[in-house]
């Protein structure tokens, strides 16, 4: 019983970290969409445009109010807010005929469809800074694992070279670029240490997880597929963009805004009825012949606008917003087709680069076995080592900082033609 209380107490005292359970690409992607404040603004918008929508529609269900008019008439009995003295009254008014309420109410559905867009864009930009921050930190995990490593090797060397000093063998000179590498190993801990943390930081708030439980595992990053020099991805994105697509409804919204302001011109017709209890203090028998205490109307109202200025100018402006979005629509396709374009051909270029760095880090592997196989036969020293494991480290921090710019250049080509939320929620 005491050794099963010493080992919970044990359990209890290791540091978060080293309990949490990895965190996989999928499982961080899923956190981030259900957590990131952006996308519940973009919802709140959707919302607000749903209920814009539905209260134009709801323009053609009767509207009832009930009240009273009390008061006391002295003569003929005068209204009161534009209706008579009654005890009790029931208004119904709805629209009956306006083809300006029908256009407004299609660029209300307009405005949903916009909303949506955006959200789906949200929604893109959350899974694009979480899939690249998930990335970075495995990238930068990655390295730490190394420096260590190789920072024992160059502490080690850093003990041989001043023992050669203190014997004779070398220079102080020597001795001083044995600290000075091992100085540099320290101050790029230091720099993958501090950029780990921060990383760490943003996935945690990203994803609500709390920061010592962010351990990632880097299996579950799917592998990029590689991208067509010739394939065409402009026209791709341009049409799969919600940006695009979101302007392009926006325009169609704004145009149908100018159609329902030109109608807004002709004539309308609208339902009214009207009921009220009228009381016999209000003179109403000594005006009228017949008079009773209920009464009620039932009809239409029609409307023949025969001069209104302001809406004119309500016509124009309304066209000014409509060429405005037009435009505005016509720019981002261009911007999306010219960003796709230079996504691709950056991927092409990072590409060439990274089959770069991988051989120049392949020779530097090769160097190290060579400088000790020299070592062997007497004709290289520690110094020889030293300078092949150095050049070695610097080129796999190359290799690293290329392969993650190539993810980047990748992940953000998927995004302009559509297709990172499948290749990110695909890693199980």
């Amino acid at each position: 019983m005491r050794i099963h209380r010493l080992l919970l107490a044990a359990l209890v005292c290791l540091p978060a970290s080293l309990l949490a359970e990895p965190v996989t690409l999928h499982q961080a992607v899923e956190l981030a969409l259900k957590h990131a404040t952006g996308i519940s603004i973009a919802a709140a918008d959707q919302q607000h445009a749903s209920a814009s929508y539905r209260e134009l529609r709801n323009s053609y269900i009767p509207q009832l109010n009930a009240g009273a008019g009390i008061g006391w008439s002295d003569g003929f009995p005068l209204s009161l807010e534009g209706a008579a003295p009654s005890l009790f009254n029931v208004n119904a008014q709805s629209a009956l005929i306006n083809l300006a309420l029908k256009d407004f109410i299609r660029a209300a559905q307009s405005d949903i469809a916009v909303s949506t867009l955006h959200t789906k864009d949200q929604r893109n930009q959350v899974i694009q800074d979480t899939v690249l921050s998930y990335a970075e930190l495995v990238k930068w995990e990655q390295r730490l694992s190394g420096l260590r490593e190789t920072m024992a090797a160059a502490e080690q060397m850093e003990i041989a070279v001043a023992q050669r000093v203190k014997e004779g063998i070398d220079s102080e000179m020597e001795g001083s670029k044995a600290r000075l590498s091992v100085a540099r190993l320290r101050l790029r801990t230091a720099e993958a240490s501090g950029a780990a943390d921060v990383l760490r930081e943003h996935l945690s708030k990203l994803t609500g997880l709390p920061t010592a439980s962010v351990e990632i595992d880097p299996d579950s990053v799917p592998t990029l597929l590689p991208v067509k020099q010739d394939e065409e991805f402009s026209g791709k994105a341009t049409e799969a963009n919600p940006v695009v697509q979101a302007a392009v409804e926006h325009a169609r919204a704004q145009y149908l805004r100018v159609k329902a302001e030109h109608k807004s011109l002709l004539p309308s017709v609208d339902f009214a009825a009207q009921y009220a209890l009228l009381a016999d203090y209000n003179n109403y028998e000594a005006v009228y012949v017949h008079t009773q205490p209920n009464n009620a109307t039932v009809g239409i109202s029609i409307h023949f606008p025969f001069l209104n200025l302001a809406q004119h100018e309500r016509v124009k402006e309304a066209a000014s917003e409509a060429f405005k979005a037009n435009k505005q629509a016509e720019a981002a396709r261009n911007q999306v087709s010219e960003e796709t374009l230079r996504l691709q051909r950056s991927v092409t270029q990072m590409q060439a680069a990274h089959d770069v760095a991988e051989l120049e880090y392949e020779i530097a592997q090769k160097n190290i076995e060579a400088t000790r196989t020299r070592m062997d036969s007497g004709t290289a020293n520690l110094h020889d080592l030293d300078d092949a494991q150095a050049q070695a480290s610097e080129r796999l921090i190359t290799l690293q900082d290329v392969s993650f710019e190539l993810e980047r250049s990748q992940v953000e080509l998927m995004r302009a033609t559509g297709d990172l939320e499948a290749w990110a929620l695909g890693a199980k």
